[in-house]
């Protein structure tokens, strides 16, 4: 008999096989809790308080602030190894003695205020270049951008040349501010369909330029309500000083990357969204942080261990991505990172987050060598001796996930991308989970991937497709997409272009009939998101681009392509030509997003598969109450093929990726109607029989 400790017994009860690991997990929860107890009790008289007025008074009390009513602006920065420190700027010339901050007092807090003008303007002019320098017991300048800055702009050509590519701290308090003008969507996470469209601000233009905030909000957002999308993934959106980081090198945590724009634009993108219906998510980076010292936090104060764990430590760096790594376990850190989530909740209006690099955060060996092949084997995750999981990482997640569910209660989303598969990482954390509401199924990708590199058509197997779709941990939800940005990186290919290469390039007219590399690559792309989208999770995602099947890879400008932006943008011109093929691709997601919008399937019970048939290549299975068939065969096409159903009636096709308008072969007439024979079929209770063509799926619903 086991011992099961009443914080994780509601982890147990879901899953009986974590019985002989229920101390660990109540041990790992007491950690968060405890934390959490800290934080709400960290006040100078010792009354209680939320996470969410810790956070939100956090991030308005540091940085710089300005009081509309004084015309005061308040400073307060947390750098313990400076001795003084000194504000800088356009404002005062760069006065480095003008400005001293009061010492600091027992946490390591400077502090200053700035009385307004002899006019009754605020001191520093709004826009305007600004410095912390902080100076050292030594004497030593160290010249920094504030943390908690909230503007970050690239230096003119002129200062480049002159200091070098640092960024500029700017202070950013402007007259004119954007007003939000819709409410946020509500989202019901037991009971509601997320699809998501993952998108890279930067990218999202035909011409090889940086897009912006602007530009998407008048071309992309109107091209992702037409699809049927209910929530937008943002990717890149806080500052980082290398374009080509794909945003996961981030400099400036509180600063919105100046390079598409505005704080005051991208606000108006995200209450545009909002005004569409649409769910605006962060693509957050706790994970790691960019090593530059300069315009980033590495090195902050002159220590290499306010916010990070120390170099000597061995735990101060990623091994692989050459950027600093939290120390999640001090009450700063938590400080900083929980306040940063809640000023994205509060000024922005951001509906949840992305955490990226979860797999990295939850284990000491940060997913990499020996320690990042994990079997499934419980021990890989709960071993006290063997997981090497870094618990003061996992109890920050645990905050990080109450903060949000208490910021949002009515349209929170957090997603974890972790490909360890930890369990209890998406159960809530009342039970004993971590909280988050869905993890990405990143073996999913990688599955389609494999196929089309290394197998031929009559070699896939419906048994391993169908395993792979389907082996997640039920009851704790999972986001699956058949393609990410990942997939479409430099050193791979998209899954168009794996199917159809070069093809694309000359043979996606309609002026001439498809060619066989085109017919399978258009038939095979929308079977694959298709059985992905209804197999393979509770939400869906897609990157941008790959609802069209963008041609070509993705890659920033750098040094090895001559900083070229010919393959960093998205090609939407495309699909506006009415004389080629990547419409029906278009249209084909349309009409699967709209589809699950009207009928629903993600979000409710996994799939019951019936068939699995190797030879004809047939995959059948039921999904709350709908059919859906998918045949695989290369060449075969079957008449009068029985397919088992559990409920009895008249079923109709509401969704034929064989119509003409979808890139199809119109093989298939969506007037008919098939009844139920009262006769088990695969272990269902009845069957119907259906011609099901080559490379085609079909989705029945019974007839109202």
């Amino acid at each position: 008999m086991y011992n099961i400790p009443e914080n994780v017994a509601g982890c147990v009860e879901f899953d009986p096989w974590l019985k002989p690991y229920a101390q660990v997990l109540s041990e790992r929860r007491s950690l968060a809790d405890q934390l959490s107890y800290n934080i709400r009790h960290a006040t100078p008289n010792g009354e209680e308080q939320s996470l969410a007025k810790f956070a939100r008074d956090s991030y308005k009390s540091y940085g710089l602030h300005a009081d509309p009513a004084t015309k005061e602006i308040h400073y307060k920065e947390w750098a313990p190894s400076a001795h003084r420190a000194f504000l800088i700027g356009e404002f005062n010339g760069w006065n480095e003695s003008s400005h001293e901050l009061t010492h600091k007092d027992q946490f390591g807090n400077f502090t200053i205020t700035l009385p307004p003008t002899a006019n009754g303007e605020y001191a520093i002019p709004h826009d305007s270049k600004i410095k912390i320098m902080f100076q050292q017991q030594d004497g030593t300048k160290l010249y920094r951008i504030p943390a908690w800055i909230t503007r970050a702009t690239q230096p003119t050509e002129e200062d480049a040349i002159k200091y070098g590519p640092i960024y500029e701290a700017r202070f950013w308090n402007p007259t004119n501010a954007y007003k939000f003008k819709n409410n946020r969507p509500k989202f019901n996470e037991k009971t509601d369909s997320l699809r998501i469209y993952e998108a890279h601000i930067g990218i999202s233009s035909p011409d090889p330029k940086v897009s912006t905030y602007k530009e998407f909000t008048n071309t992309v957002l109107p091209r992702i309500k037409y699809l049927g999308y209910d929530a937008i993934q943002l990717m890149a959106i806080m500052e980082h000083a290398y374009y080509a980081s794909f945003g996961y090198q981030v400099t400036n945590f509180f600063a919105i990357s100046s390079r598409f724009g505005t704080p005051e634009e991208l606000k108006e993108l995200i209450d545009t969204a909002h005004g569409m219906g649409i769910l605006v998510l962060l693509d957050v980076v706790h994970s790691h942080a960019s090593k530059n010292v300069e315009d980033g936090l590495n090195k902050f104060d002159g220590s290499d261990h306010q916010y990070f764990h120390s170099l000597s430590s061995g735990r101060g760096e990623h091994p692989l991505w050459d950027s600093r790594l939290f120390n999640y376990g001090s009450f700063e850190v938590q400080r900083f990172l929980l306040a940063n989530l809640a000023f994205y909740v509060d000024t922005y209006q951001f509906d949840g987050f992305r955490f990226d690099g979860v797999t990295s955060m939850l284990y000491l060996h940060h997913g990499v060598g020996a320690g990042g092949a994990f079997s499934g084997d419980y021990n890989e995750y709960l071993s006290k001796e063997k997981s090497g999981v870094d618990h003061e990482a996992l109890a920050y997640l645990m905050l990080a996930n109450d903060l949000v569910h208490e910021l949002l209660p009515e349209s929170a989303v957090t997603i974890a991308e972790d490909v360890s598969g930890y369990p209890t990482l998406c159960l809530p954390r009342n039970m004993g989970g971590a909280g988050f509401d869905y993890r990405l199924a990143m073996a999913l990708p990688d599955m389609w991937i494999k196929l089309l590199k290394e197998k031929s058509d009559d070699q896939w197997e419906m048994g391993h497709i169908v395993h792979t779709l389907t082996n997640r941990r039920h009851g704790e939800k999972v986001v699956a997409y058949a393609e990410s940005h990942d997939q479409a990186l430099v050193g791979d290919k998209t899954l168009a272009f794996w199917l159809m290469d070069a093809a694309m390039y000359t043979e996606m007219t309609v002026l001439k009939p498809p060619s066989i590399v085109i017919d399978r690559g258009i038939a095979l792309h929308k079977m694959i998101r298709l059985i992905t989208h209804a197999l393979g999770g509770e939400s869906y995602l897609n990157f941008e681009g790959n609802e069209f099947g963008h041609p070509e890879w993705l890659d920033f400008p750098n040094a090895n392509n001559g900083e070229s932006y010919h393959y960093a943008r998205r090609q939407f011109n495309l699909i506006d030509d009415k004389l080629l093929r990547y419409k029906f691709l278009n249209d084909f997601d349309r009409a699967m997003q709209l589809t699950e919008q009207k009928y629903q399937w993600l979000n409710t019970p996994q799939a019951y598969v019936s068939l699995k048939h190797e030879v004809d290549k047939i995959i059948a299975f039921e999904r709350n109450g709908l059919l859906f068939v998918f045949n695989f065969h290369p060449n075969e096409s079957f008449t009068n093929y029985r397919i088992g159903i559990d409920q009895a009636g008249t079923y109709q096709i509401i969704l034929n990726s064989d119509r003409e308008e979808l890139g199809g072969q119109n093989r298939i007439d969506e007037n008919t109607e098939y009844v139920t024979t009262d006769l088990e079929w695969n272990n269902r209770r009845n069957f119907i029989e259906i011609y099901i063509p080559s490379r085609v799926a079909l989705i029945f619903a019974l007839k109202k």
